[in-house]
């Protein structure tokens, strides 16, 4: 069973850069689409990013392409999520994702996903 575990959140000014990353301490994931959300409180988790399973295909919300770059390091078993010229309107939790399932093209919607982390607080003050 995978374990994923986010890190690398914090409090950054507008304009400032971060990398979240996501490391699988369990099963390997390196033959599956992975993906990060984000979620504020009263609202629904949103889909963020998104990465094959060799890292050729990636995909973006609208919200964030441009300033945010997903990647991954199969040696290393991670997922990163690479945010550049926050927002304040970035402020949210980031969810790193897995589909379980190989081979399978994923798309943006949270149900698609059967494997999550516990999240990390990303703030963006102005």
């Amino acid at each position: 069973q995978a374990q994923l575990q986010e890190s690398g959140g914090g409090l950054v000014q507008a304009g400032d850069s971060l990398r979240l990353s996501c490391k699988n301490s369990g099963h390997p994931l390196i033959n599956n689409y992975m993906a990060w959300f984000r979620q504020v409180p009263g609202k629904e988790r949103e889909f963020v990013a998104s990465i094959s399973w060799g890292g050729r295909t990636t995909e973006y919300a609208d919200s964030v392409k441009g300033r945010f770059t997903i990647s991954r390091d199969n040696a290393a078993v991670t997922v990163y999520l690479q945010m550049s010229s926050l927002q304040q309107e970035d402020t949210a939790v980031y969810y790193c994702a897995g589909n379980s399932d190989l081979w399978k093209v994923t798309g943006r919607g949270q149900n698609e996903y059967d494997l999550w982390g516990q999240g990390t607080q990303v703030t963006v003050s102005s």
